[in-house]
């Protein structure tokens, strides 16, 4: 008996690991080969391609596209039909399987909904992208991007607030009361 929940209407195929308390909807496909860690939520029509990795915690919302290539970290947040590429220049008629750019999502990152990642660059931890942003560029840990091509507008702490620093380089979030710190264009939590 498994230990995750797989809807009726979900295909998985074999072999695959997924871990204790994972859900996985309607009418989503897990491809054989892919990793998905402990207690990750996978919304209703996913795709989960083959040598994914998804760490423990993820959410992926409904009509997501994670192809071959693609790993996210631990509680990362992957928002409604936001979508990554592999390829840099597909064509129908040329297979390129063998240039497929890897693309990291480091932990506690959210891509918002309708976002587009083009492959090969890293989602910094606890970055923020915004909602239909096109991701062309590697993302700085705790940055907040958007647009297309999305460009970076703030800071944002790990509860997903804006970041404010003063005068000193400091900033405090208002939900967890943590405590961050600006220095040389790099923001680390205190």
């Amino acid at each position: 008996m498994a230990d995750y929940f797989q809807h009726p209407t979900a295909i998985i195929d074999t072999p695959c690991q997924i871990g204790a308390g994972t859900k996985i909807w309607h009418f989503t496909h897990i491809m054989a080969g892919c990793q998905i860690g402990k207690n990750c939520n996978i919304g209703q029509n996913v795709v989960v391609s083959p040598q994914v990795r998804l760490g423990n915690g993820v959410k992926v919302q409904n009509n997501v596209s994670v192809y071959t290539g693609v790993e996210c970290e631990d509680d990362v947040f992957l928002g409604p039909s936001c979508v990554f590429t592999n390829v840099i220049n597909p064509r129908s008629a040329v297979a390129r399987k063998d240039q497929f750019k890897p693309t990291l999502v480091r932990q506690g990152a959210s891509v918002g909904a309708n976002a587009t990642v083009v492959c090969g660059h890293v989602i910094g931890r606890y970055a923020m992208i915004g909602a239909g942003s096109v991701v062309t560029k590697d993302v700085p840990d705790y940055a907040l991007v958007v647009g297309n091509p999305a460009r970076q507008t703030g800071w944002v702490s790990e509860y997903g607030h804006k970041l404010n620093f003063d005068a000193q380089g400091e900033a405090l979030c208002p939900e967890s009361g943590q405590r961050y710190r600006l220095s040389q264009g790099q923001v680390s939590r205190l």
